[in-house]
């Protein structure tokens, strides 16, 4: 295995979240392959850390999806099928439209519309960025959305997804993943919650996913 620049050693501090940084990133952007088996020998001592403290971190790794055990409990980096995808983007529809509505319905909503349209504009400036830069400013308008709807829970089960969202995108490839990543479908969304109307907002919310899905397995 080709050392790579996320997989050099780690400072001793935390050690097992780093790693779990270094690997999260090295999988969510095709660093290390889909299918990819995992040596645990090759990757402590890329990172400088234990087998023990590597292990930690590659459980967290399959808890989040990115990652799975096959025979003799080796593990490879997951391969996310078409039905993964469309669960993963249906999943996210359900969350996104509850945040979508919570929106809509507040009384005083003009300080989360102002930060929305602030990550719309900032999407708007990633545009002709690297794809990384793209992704990351995508993931944080939906990231954004969630945060402002005030459930924690919400939140959480979202950021729960965030790996399985990146390999979604690296499964499409660059022209397929990019058209989820319109200005203005995002900006539908932002006028949708605008409205005050809860049931408006959560469909544009659905039609953006269910169109989003279709577009990285189309």
């Amino acid at each position: 295995m080709a050392v790579t620049a996320s997989l050099l050693g780690l400072e001793k501090k935390s050690l097992r979240e780093q790693a779990l940084a270094a690997l999260r990133t090295a999988i969510t952007s095709g660093e290390l392959e889909p299918g990819r088996h995992l040596v645990e020998t090759e990757l402590s001592e890329m990172l400088q850390i234990s087998r023990g403290t590597l292990r930690e971190a590659l459980r967290q790794l399959e808890q989040e999806g990115l990652i799975s055990a096959g025979a003799r409990g080796r593990m490879s980096v997951r391969h996310l099928d078409v039905k993964e995808i469309r669960d993963i983007f249906a999943v996210r529809g359900v969350l996104e439209s509850l945040a979508a509505r919570t929106l809509s319905d507040m009384p005083d909503k003009e300080a989360a519309l102002a930060e929305l349209r602030a990550a719309v504009d900032n999407m708007d400036k990633a545009a002709k960025s690297s794809l990384q830069e793209r992704i990351e400013s995508d993931l944080e308008f939906h990231r954004t959305l969630c945060r402002l709807s005030g459930n924690e829970t919400l939140l959480h089960s979202w950021e729960s997804l965030e790996g399985s969202i990146r390999m979604s995108i690296m499964f499409a490839g660059l022209e397929r993943a990019t058209r989820n990543m319109s200005v203005g479908r995002h900006h539908d969304i932002v006028a949708a919650i605008e409205t005050g109307n809860a049931a408006k907002a959560r469909e544009t919310i659905i039609a953006h996913m269910d169109s989003a899905a279709e577009n990285l397995v189309g």
